[in-house]
């Protein structure tokens, strides 16, 4: 891994706002070029999938396991620009656990706009809402979603949040399912945006009622003792990465180095211990 990405380590500005906000905006965390590289493969990925389950025209697709299904794909696990960022919230003893693609057609493709289209707010990560215990419970994972198209559009599907809600196990909506929770805002940013945010985050992707398809794809870590959320088909990569990458792609020792790791287990430990000091992992 380039010691150069520590220049876009955390900051203690955006530590301070994943805390409290439970999210955080990263601008140009993609150039134009890579932005466009990925639609290609988003392209290419999305009529794969398609042909291969003889779909028609959908309204929404949500293709797991994005990981392994082009080069460029794994080519954002350890991207310079969120990378140090994500290892900065969540340490050492981390793994790739999911990625997915989400692609949302025009909704007006499929109906007239008019009626207003239920919105499915959640937090990530199913049971882990349910079994674990605490209010609130624990944060496990985080999510990265690098946004390949603009919405900034009006009405083209921008991600919305409820601030600070990650704090909280329980959410209130209106009562006639029609309409967003009090406080919820939209997180409209252009091509090459990604933004993080914690699992417990309440949050949705807004009805796309504009002329384009919004293409979004999400690479979701966690800590190293979780099961992966989807196939993690990744056993063809292996001997094209580093130890680093190999790490965030499941690889361990045996079955105890994912709770008790050793040193070997977790190379991405000694490569912050050497670059950025002991202090950092501590723990």
């Amino acid at each position: 891994m380039d010691p150069n990405c520590l220049r876009y380590c955390l900051t203690d500005q955006e530590r301070t706002q994943f805390e409290k906000d439970g999210f955080i905006v990263v601008p140009e965390a993609l150039s134009a070029e890579m932005v466009e590289i990925l639609i290609a493969a988003v392209d290419e990925t999305t009529e794969r999938y398609k042909s291969e389950r003889h779909l028609g025209p959908v309204e929404y697709l949500n293709i797991l396991d994005a990981i392994g299904r082009e080069k460029c794909f794994l080519d954002l696990l350890d991207w310079p620009k969120t990378f140090p960022k994500v290892f900065g919230i969540l340490g050492w003893n981390i793994q790739l656990y999911h990625s997915h693609l989400i692609i949302t057609p025009p909704q007006t493709a499929f109906n007239d706009g008019t009626a207003p289209r239920a919105v499915n707010w959640h937090q990530d990560s199913g049971r882990l809402n349910v079994e674990l215990e605490g209010d609130p419970r624990p944060r496990v994972s985080l999510k990265v979603g690098f946004f390949l198209t603009d919405t900034t559009v009006p009405d083209s599907g921008p991600f919305s949040v409820v601030p600070g809600s990650h704090l909280r196990n329980h959410l209130e909506f209106p009562a006639d399912g029609t309409r967003n929770p009090d406080g919820a805002v939209e997180i409209s940013v252009p091509p090459g945006t990604a933004v993080f945010f914690d699992r417990r985050l309440w949050h949705v992707g807004s009805p796309n009622r504009s002329d384009r398809t919004r293409k979004v794809l999400f690479m979701g870590y966690s800590y190293r003792w979780l099961r992966p959320r989807d196939d993690m088909t990744v056993a063809h990569l292996i001997e094209r990465c580093d130890p680093i990458r190999r790490q965030l792609l499941g690889v361990a020792t045996g079955g105890f180095g994912y709770t008790s790791p050793s040193e070997a287990d977790v190379p991405l430990k000694d490569w912050i211990r050497r670059h950025i000091g002991e202090e950092a992992v501590a723990q």
